[in-house]
């Protein structure tokens, strides 16, 4: 079987071939309603493949499958829902004149990603209109965007993780003509692009998978229900599905890595783990299309089985995300304590996340009650893992939405930044972040079941209660929830805001020219805390070292500095005026092996200085 030809395959010449894995329906037949209404048998193979070839059939005709002999759905494979996720699948011709021959994206140890939600980027929210903006983040030194899900959704309002048509991308977006010009487009401007997958679970309105009894098993419970099967009866077609889904995004629509959501509810106890399986046919379309394609799994388990090569019992993933470098900066910078934050909030388990991956690498969590993690030892380089301090997560499953900008001092914007950029890991930003756009980011949706809207916000409720968080979370289903969180871009362009964003554009440079920074290792680095709170971070590669001094204080701390090689130059000092401070007391270089117990640094510091030629 073909993994890329599930649901309507145009072959060109008005013929069309159909496929639909359904091995549980007596019959199946392709139900053509517009232009003409034609009703097509299909035929069953012995594996519960059911295939039809249409002949006088155009791109854009309308149809569904009907389910024995009785009941019309649209293709769980669909291409295209025009009419949203209740309507007919419509036939994509997939030609189209890319200008992308040659492309290599950049390597993967020097990806800066963007973390964007198609519907709030801009404000006609689709993905023609990202494409004037992608310019000015690729000279802030963004080289890779990732977008939420853009899988059909209900409604045109929705975060993307309630998609339910893992094949097409959202009709409202500009569907996959939009999507194609989207990634042709970030590729000109040397854009990788990184697409959000779910492979978790689907949403609840217009997932008519459930209908053939073999997608999902009760098996397993997750937080939307039933599992996935990928490891019962029937779960042969089920990993078909969701294998040629990946190659879908791959290789039709030329996204050059994905990113698969909450791996930690996806359950399989085959030999062969679906993300292995999914790695290995990344691998394998690499070697088809010569050049990479990359695989970042988010994931809660601190499990470094994701990252590790398969011939020594890994998954073989490119990269996974840290919550434990997020947790111990959010929790170091805004002193909360609640859910599962009550885990961090020592100075010394950021500096521990500097030093290796996870805080937690079985270790005791009080907030889990149990051992946590695993250690990734000297196989799992620090490239392989991606941080941040803001995402789509983070902000919007607070009650209100709040990000940083609504948060913390000014100064602690800039703070937050050097913290995750001056890491060793892969950085992530999210939207807006580089400029502190104050607007939340809310949760949002459009279903039409009056029920099921009330339960999402019955579930919204109590979700917050286990952060005590204070006032009344914005209703999701409203059309100036969704509105009140686009970005505003022309706040980007002056005062403070402006100012933020520079200083963002610099530590990417520096990040990018300095060979100290630039080497993505833990073994090269090591973090201190060296007064109360007040970490230090050295660096280095070959001659060129850099030491960091990050204050996480809201006060001036005084420290106590030795330094040996040198003489060490100043390559950034937050508080210049250039970045919105009021101008830096500390000298512009430093004597080798210079000693001093009254060097002061002002409240969120952020200071470098680097020794040795750059090589």
């Amino acid at each position: 079987m073909n993994h890329s030809k599930l649901g309507a395959d145009y072959r060109g010449g008005h013929q069309c071939i159909f496929t639909l894995w359904a091995p549980l329906l007596k019959q199946a037949a392709v139900h053509l309603v517009a232009p003409e209404d034609r009703l097509i048998p299909m035929i069953r193979d012995e594996q519960g493949y059911w295939h039809a070839t249409v002949t006088g059939i155009k791109p854009g005709a309308l149809y569904f499958y009907q389910w024995d002999g009785e009941t019309d759905r649209p293709d769980p494979a669909s291409h295209s829902q025009p009419q949203g996720v209740h309507g007919p699948s419509r036939i994509i011709d997939h030609g189209f004149s890319w200008t992308d021959a040659g492309w290599q994206p950049p390597p993967l140890q020097q990806w800066v990603m963007y973390e964007l939600h198609a519907g709030t980027f801009t404000a006609e929210g689709t993905f023609d209109a990202i494409i004037p903006r992608l310019p000015e983040l690729r000279e802030l030194g963004i080289n890779a965007l990732e977008l939420l899900p853009v899988a059909q959704f209900p409604g045109s309002r929705n975060w993307g993780y309630d998609g339910v048509y893992p094949y097409a991308a959202q009709d409202s977006y500009g569907g996959v003509e939009g999507l194609k010009r989207l990634v042709d487009a970030c590729h000109r401007e040397g854009l990788a692009v990184i697409m959000d997958v779910v492979y978790n679970h689907l949403g609840p309105e217009g997932n008519y998978l459930w209908g053939l009894g073999t997608y999902f098993t009760n098996q397993y419970r997750t937080p939307w229900g039933d599992a996935v099967n990928y490891d019962g009866p029937h779960s042969p077609g089920v990993r078909e599905y969701m294998v040629g889904n990946a190659l879908y995004w791959l290789e039709t629509c030329h996204c050059d890595a994905l990113r698969l959501d909450a791996v930690h509810a996806i359950y399989d106890f085959g030999a062969r783990h679906i993300m292995a399986e999914l790695a290995k046919a990344a691998a394998d379309c690499g070697q088809r299309q010569g050049r990479p394609f990359y695989l970042i799994a988010e994931s809660d388990l601190n499990d470094p089985r994701m990252v590790r090569p398969p011939d020594i019992g890994g998954y073989g993933l490119d990269a996974q995300w840290s919550d434990d470098f997020h947790h111990a900066l959010h929790t170091v910078l805004t002193g909360e304590r609640h859910g599962y934050y009550e885990d961090f909030g020592a100075l010394e388990q950021l500096a521990q996340a500097y030093r290796r991956p996870f805080v937690y690498a079985w270790d005791y969590s009080p907030h889990r009650q149990r051992f946590h993690g695993d250690d990734p030892g000297g196989n799992c380089p620090a490239w392989r893992f991606v941080v941040c301090s803001q995402n789509h997560d983070q902000v919007g499953n607070r009650a209100l939405g709040d990000r940083f900008s609504g948060l913390l001092p000014f100064p602690a914007l800039k703070l937050a930044a050097a913290a995750v950029l001056l890491s060793p890991y892969l950085p992530l930003l999210f939207m807006g972040e580089e400029y502190g756009e104050p607007r939340p980011f809310l949760y949002f949706i459009s279903h039409s079941d009056p029920a099921l809207i009330e339960g999402v916000r019955e579930g919204r409720k109590k979700e917050f209660a286990a952060f005590h968080a204070e006032g009344e979370a914005p209703d999701p289903q409203s059309e100036a929830t969704f509105q009140g969180s686009k970005l505003q871009w022309e706040l980007s362009k002056t005062g403070r805001n402006s100012q933020l964003r520079a200083f963002y554009r610099e530590l990417l440079r520096l990040r990018r020219e300095l060979p100290a920074l630039a080497r993505l290792d833990n073994a090269s680095l090591i973090a201190t805390v060296i007064a109360p709170g007040v970490l230090e971070l050295r660096r280095w590669c070959n001659s060129n070292q850099a030491v960091i001094w990050l204050n996480f204080a809201a006060d001036p701390a005084t420290i106590a500095v030795k330094l040996d090689a040198g003489p060490w130059d100043k390559q950034l000092d937050a508080v210049d005026p250039a970045w919105g401070g009021e101008g830096s007391v500390l000298p512009k270089q430093l004597a080798r092996g210079m000693v001093s117990s009254s060097f002061t640094l002002s409240p969120y510091a952020v200071v470098v200085y680097t020794a040795g030629v750059p090589a």
